[in-house]
């Protein structure tokens, strides 16, 4: 029977009865009930205007100590319709009808004791849900979410005081399990502002309410807001409580992990310690916080490249998580997806992979879809498919992440600048210039507003467009923010750190790549010292360096120096990452190119060719990679003049390259290059042109008329010209070149020096040519 059915069926008692008004008919029905049917009257009305579970009802009774049948009473109360049966076990009070109880309640001579009754078991169902709710425990929190809002908003009087803070609580985990973090921050606002009015300022839940707020602010992004919030509480628990309290540990923790996530390692990591040996001390080594301790400092290990400390800490949480927790726990999904993350960062995919997928399992059943959790791990499933260049996979996941975040969390928040900057990684590694600008930009500016200027993920976001100018020889840009990443890092994170070398490498690379060698040896040597003292002699990123290092002696020409730190950084990186590793084939494609250089093209061919093989097998045919190892082999049969097999091979390359990047992108530019040299090389100059011509004019479009790529097609289709006795338009652009190289890359780069000779042979050539012009004139007189 609906509610509206009722009072129908009480304004009909009224009419047969004679009765003026529905009141009256209310005030007979409740005349006519016994106490005990008049005391369950009131009991009910004290519920939120919702469906109340009668299992909720009983258990108010019983804190109110009430002895008489609740059944009978109840079903009395139907008959009397003043009460709707919804099911079996659901009952709602038709507004009127329960201001009408209510009313009638508060003459009754108990009803205080019905009042704290009724506040007694909500308290007890706030008290059981969980920190991290699932989504089993939500919809079994839900219908009592109602009658929770009742008691906080209008009954908390009738709340003891330890009791108070536990209604705001309740109502806050609830919305912070669904991740919707405004309606959490509302509650635990209300909750503080309660208690300080009831308890005043000097009490142990009001340093847990500022713990909550804070947190609420930190995974909202608000980090200055939450700084002060967390050191008042972890001042507040140490007056009260003493220096030995597990709510102590809390704090500590807690305030460790701001710091951290703000790039403030050396304030982090001592009270991490100290919250880990406070919490082994005082909860003994099998406890949940001593797990989440473990995990944090393990974290923290992690962000400074401290791997080798790092790695038995993660595990020793995430046995520890299962065996407490059991294997179906949001802290064991965190467990399995940091531990990934740290395989990942030391490249170790095939072991990562399975252990975000677990994660991110995990996360979606147990605390839905639309979770900030859930978004966190499909970033990092698909940062682990970038890595690996499984692009086309990695997308749509970064996509979904940045869209869940941002529908969460609000488009200002932290995590969403990280999905911009990630997704921007992906489409510039896929040569997506144009989008990945624009994506970096938001990231940075979104980190500046929300972070400060002076902020790690700051330095990172000027690093990673840094990058992505230097990818498009905008080396004017790119390199002032490579200096101000590095600056910035080596501020906030010290001279030692891994970041700082990754910066020093950045910087050395692109000056590696202005020709100005001087500049970027150091660079790189600092880089790969750092790197060698921070993480050890057997790291990936030490491999980097010693690759990076060679490659710079490889341009100099310095072959002797290049040939064993090639050869280094590819036995570390078989070691490290295994022999089947997409770094492992760079590595081989490195060292072929050398050997090319040095026309050792015996030993060149079968590591050109194995790295093509590895790559087609790791990556799939259709890999940006791919295309550069045919490219590469291609290079090479022309360098040795087997044109036939180095044509289909150029091909096949520039076709792939048009296909994965797009025609508009700078390796298509220099695959068409190449190409053309091959025509040139032949003597077929009608195919070689007008692809030089295409090379040079989108390396213009691409990267602007003063790269040195510029300077490189121009004089290639200089030499076309001279080659065909074009002198006067081959003389035209040698001079163009020449001018970019002079300034771009220095007098003394070889790039530079090639194409001052190829002039002044040209002018040579022209010399003679007009002096046997003049001959053959004086010789017709």
């Amino acid at each position: 029977m609906m509610l509206e059915e009722i009072l129908l069926l009480l304004e009909q008692k009224q009419s047969q009865e004679g009765d003026s008004g529905t009141d009256v008919v209310l005030e007979l029905n409740w005349d006519s009930l016994q106490s005990s049917a008049q005391t369950m009257a009131a009991l009910l009305s004290l519920f939120a205007l919702a469906p109340i579970s009668w299992s909720l009802v009983s258990k108010a009774a019983r804190a109110a100590s009430l002895e008489f049948d609740l059944v009978v009473n109840r079903d009395i109360l139907v008959e009397k319709y003043l009460l709707q049966k919804l099911d079996d076990n659901t009952y709602q009070l038709h507004e009127r009808i329960r201001e009408f109880l209510s009313i009638k309640g508060e003459q009754l001579a108990d009803v205080e004791n019905l009042k704290r009754g009724f506040c007694s078991a909500i308290v007890a169902i706030a008290k059981d849900i969980p920190e991290t709710p699932t989504q089993s425990d939500i919809l079994g929190i839900t219908p009592a979410i109602p009658h929770l809002v009742e008691v906080a908003t209008n009954q908390n009087d009738y709340l003891n005081d330890e009791d108070l803070i536990w209604p705001f609580v309740g109502l806050a985990r609830f919305y912070e399990g669904q991740g919707a973090y405004e309606q959490a921050l509302y509650w635990y606002q209300q909750c503080l502002s309660t208690l300080r009015a009831r308890l005043g300022e000097e009490h142990r839940d009001v340093a847990t309410s500022l713990n909550n707020l804070a947190y609420l602010y930190e995974i909202q992004g608000r980090y200055l807001e939450a700084e002060p919030m967390y050191q008042q509480a972890l001042d507040l628990r140490q007056r009260l409580l003493g220096q030995q309290h597990p709510d102590v540990a809390t704090s500590l923790n807690n305030l460790a992990y701001l710091y951290e996530i703000q790039g403030r390692y050396l304030e982090a990591e001592p009270m991490y310690q100290q919250a880990l040996d406070l919490r082994q001390r005082l909860l003994g080594q099998q406890h949940p916080d001593v797990a989440t301790s473990l995990n944090n400092l393990a974290g923290l290990y992690k962000s400074q490249g401290r791997y080798l400390e790092a790695e038995p800490l993660f595990q020793q949480a995430l046995d520890l998580r299962q065996r407490l927790l059991g294997q179906q726990h949001p802290d064991v999904a965190t467990s399995l997806n940091n531990l990934a993350g740290l395989y990942k960062s030391q490249g170790r995919y095939l072991e990562a992979e399975p252990l975000f997928q677990q994660a991110l399992d995990l996360r979606q059943r147990l605390l839905g879809q639309q979770h900030p959790d859930v978004a966190t791990s499909i970033n990092n499933l698909a940062g682990l498919y970038k890595s690996q260049g499984r692009y086309l996979e990695a997308e749509p996941l970064f996509q979904q992440a940045l869209d869940l975040r941002k529908r969460q969390l609000g488009q200002q928040h932290p995590d969403v600048a990280t999905s911009l900057n990630n997704l921007a990684l992906l489409y510039h590694s896929q040569g997506r210039y144009l989008k990945a600008e624009l994506l970096f930009q938001q990231a940075l500016d979104l980190r500046k507003r929300q972070l400060g200027q002076q902020h790690p993920d700051v330095a990172t976001s000027l690093n990673n467009l840094a990058l992505l100018y230097w990818s498009q020889g905008r080396y004017l840009e790119a390199e002032p923010l490579f200096q101000q990443a590095l600056e910035l890092r080596k501020q906030l994170l010290g001279q030692q750190h891994p970041d700082v070398a990754t910066s020093l490498n950045n910087l050395a690379a692109l000056y590696h790549s202005q020709g100005r060698y001087l500049k970027a040896e150091p660079l790189f040597q600092q880089a790969l010292e750092l790197r060698k003292q921070l993480l050890g002699q057997q790291h990936p990123d030490v491999a980097t360096s010693l690759n990076n290092l060679a490659g710079l002696y490889d341009s100099q020409g310095h072959y002797e120096e290049a040939e064993p730190l090639y050869l280094q950084a590819l036995e570390l990186m078989k070691r490290l990452l295994g022999k089947q590793h997409p770094y492992v084939a760079t590595s081989l494609n490195n060292l072929a190119g050398l050997y090319d250089s040095q026309g050792r093209y015996l030993k060149a061919e079968p590591l050109f060719q194995q790295a093509l093989d590895l790559r087609k097998r790791l990556l799939g045919q259709q890999h940006p990679d791919v295309a550069e190892s045919l490219h590469n082999l291609a290079g090479l049969y022309d360098s040795q003049g087997h044109y036939e097999e180095a044509e289909p091979l150029y091909l096949q390359a520039l076709e792939l390259m048009k296909r994965l990047l797009g025609k508009q992108h700078p390796y298509v530019a220099t695959s068409l290059h190449n190409l053309a040299g091959l025509y040139d090389s032949q003597g077929r100059y009608l195919k070689a042109e007008p692809l030089f011509q295409q090379a040079l004019d989108l390396r213009k479009r691409l990267l602007g008329k003063q790269h040195p790529d510029v300077a490189t097609s121009l004089n290639n289709l200089a030499g076309l010209y001279e080659s065909q006795g074009r002198y006067k338009e081959a003389k035209t652009l040698y001079q163009q070149a020449r001018q970019i190289a002079l300034k771009q890359l220095g007098e003394e780069h070889p790039t530079t020096r090639s194409i001052c000779r190829n002039l002044e042979d040209l002018l040579g050539k022209s010399n003679l040519a007009n002096l046997w012009l003049k001959l053959r004139k004086i010789l017709r007189f």
